[in-house]
């Protein structure tokens, strides 16, 4: 029976829906996370008559035909990288991008990678580094008799050294963009690496067309929506079920054809 091929495909396609709906909540409280939406396609249908096909041979035509459907089949998950909220923590290095781009960090293998999570701190060398000690791109080093450190909205950083009475610029912050922020490969630790489905990077200034604000003393919240989730994910137990039962009535029917005399 093809239905239980069908249910099957349904009660997997619904374990991976639960399973992106976990990873959502899990990372309610993780900076930068934007959430994630698992989307389904059909699969293949058998023509048992062919829509369009002659029925006669007068040229009659079948007009609607007759297809079952086999099933249902994950096709994408999907990122959704709308604007987080924004939370301030008065902390000097914590940085949030208020509009669109990503923060530049070099990688132990010297590979670029992209990250929204402005969590930054100082190396040993006065480096500012992400929480991870991967240095920001391009590099900016903060002096050891720095009083205090400012980053103004266009990622100008500048630092008030002691004995000084004006402020020194330190370096400019660069933030990056993708014509499809979607096909980025998440790497783990709030990382990105780009692809050949994301485009490339375009990097510009801070506030520059294209490119959002940089807010310091904030960090961006995910964009986890609780009660959206939870109500997607008591949808996604309850369809389930649905296949389940689907599963359990096509057995009863076999049995009831394996008891014929």
């Amino acid at each position: 029976m093809r239905s239980l091929d069908i249910a099957g495909t349904g009660m997997q396609a619904q374990q991976t829906n639960v399973e992106v709906i976990s990873n959502n909540i899990a990372n309610m409280s993780t900076t930068g996370f934007k959430r994630r939406r698992a989307e389904f396609q059909d699969l293949i249908y058998q023509n048992l008559r062919s829509v369009g096909s002659n029925s006669s041979d007068n040229g009659t035509v079948v007009p609607s035909g007759a297809q079952i459907g086999l099933g249902v089949k994950t096709a994408a998950i999907y990122r959704i990288t709308e604007q987080g909220t924004l939370a301030q923590t008065g902390n000097t290095l914590d940085l949030a991008i208020q509009g669109n781009g990503y923060f530049q960090v070099t990688l132990p293998s010297g590979e670029i990678a992209y990250t929204r999570d402005g969590t930054l701190a100082l190396a040993p060398d006065g480096t500012i580094v992400t929480a991870d000690g991967y240095p920001v791109v391009p590099a900016i080093t903060v002096p050891t008799n720095a009083v205090s450190v400012t980053v103004n909205a266009s990622g100008q950083v500048q630092a008030t050294i002691s004995g000084q009475t004006n402020a020194q610029t330190l370096g400019q912050m660069q933030l990056a963009s993708f014509p499809n922020e979607a096909g980025l490969d998440a790497q783990g630790d709030n990382l990105f690496l780009q692809t050949g489905a994301s485009g490339t990077a375009t990097t510009g200034t801070p506030g520059a067309p294209g490119f959002g604000n940089i807010q310091q003393g904030y960090v961006e919240n995910s964009n986890v929506n609780v009660v959206t989730e939870i109500t997607s994910l008591i949808t996604a137990q309850r369809a389930y079920e649905m296949n389940s039962k689907v599963i359990t009535s096509s057995n009863e029917m076999l049995q009831t054809l394996s008891n014929l005399r």
